[in-house]
């Protein structure tokens, strides 16, 4: 049999218990782009689809133990952040990206569940502003992270948005900003990419759907797993939202849970026979 070296990309981000965000998503997206995903688990968190009943913190020394095997021996070609709970974490979490030259890395800023628990300390704003955004190649805030990080009213329209891309890009040093209009209002989910100083407005029909468990999350891995395919970064998010879509489409007709439901992350998998 012929050798085969697929893409290894990395997520570093907190387990869902659920299954439907973090670590399980980021893995699952991975699996659905064709490339091998390796882990490095930032917490524990006990939730399910209605939310978070409890989060343990893994400590930032075993957190660096993580990267370090990772790093030192799968070749990785992309690496993305996802709930970093602490500032500790965030900063141990630094300098480990940094010791090892970790790129291109996409920051998803995580700071609140899709149930509305918190999922970032407020002292760990701060390091991520300062210490974690500066070595990202994207980040990938929604609306609400995005005003939390610049401590300004929510963006209320695409000129608000773009206007919020430019402010994180030259106040904290963001090479290329994507933030995610899907919490807006309007019959389209608009999200404005911020790349090499050009704004792109990336617009799809705004699905009325109850599982949307995780779309944070699979946005990043997709966006990581096509960098790491060599994919340039504006078709990267566009083939990424596209994947998004489609996965809270075709996840309406799961009935996981009893609250918002995952998205179906292995859709185009399911359109085929399983593996005898």
């Amino acid at each position: 049999m012929a050798e085969r070296r697929p893409p290894v990309v990395l997520t570093i981000a907190g387990s869902d218990s659920s299954g439907g965000a973090g670590i399980q998503a980021d893995l699952k997206t991975f699996s659905a782009f064709g490339v091998y995903g390796g882990s490095v688990i930032t917490a524990l968190t006990a939730q399910n689809t209605r939310g978070v009943t409890g989060v343990l913190p893994t400590p930032p020394e075993f957190i660096v133990r993580q990267i370090d095997a990772v790093a030192t021996d799968l070749g990785l070609g992309a690496v993305k952040t996802g709930m970093l709970a602490t500032r500790d974490v965030v900063i141990a979490v630094c300098e480990a990206l940094r010791r090892h030259n970790l790129h291109p890395l996409v920051v998803d800023p995580v700071m609140v569940a899709t149930s509305g628990d918190a999922l970032l300390d407020d002292d760990a704003i701060e390091a991520v502003q300062t210490q974690l955004i500066p070595l990202a190649h994207l980040i990938t805030p929604n609306l609400h992270e995005a005003a939390r990080l610049l401590d300004e009213p929510l963006a209320r329209d695409s000129a608000g948005m773009e206007a919020q891309a430019r402010t994180l890009q030259h106040r904290f040093g963001a090479a290329n900003v994507l933030i995610k209009g899907g919490h807006g209002e309007g019959d389209a989910a608009i999200d404005i990419l911020l790349e090499a100083g050009t704004a792109h407005a990336l617009s799809l029909p705004r699905l009325t759907a109850k599982n949307t468990h995780g779309t944070g999350c699979t946005l990043s891995a997709a966006i990581t797993a096509l960098l790491a395919l060599g994919v340039p970064l504006p078709t990267a998010v566009t083939r990424a939202k596209r994947y998004v879509w489609n996965a809270i489409d075709a996840g309406e007709a799961l009935q996981i849970g009893h609250g918002a439901g995952p998205l179906d992350h292995l859709y185009a998998i399911r359109r085929h026979e399983p593996p005898a």
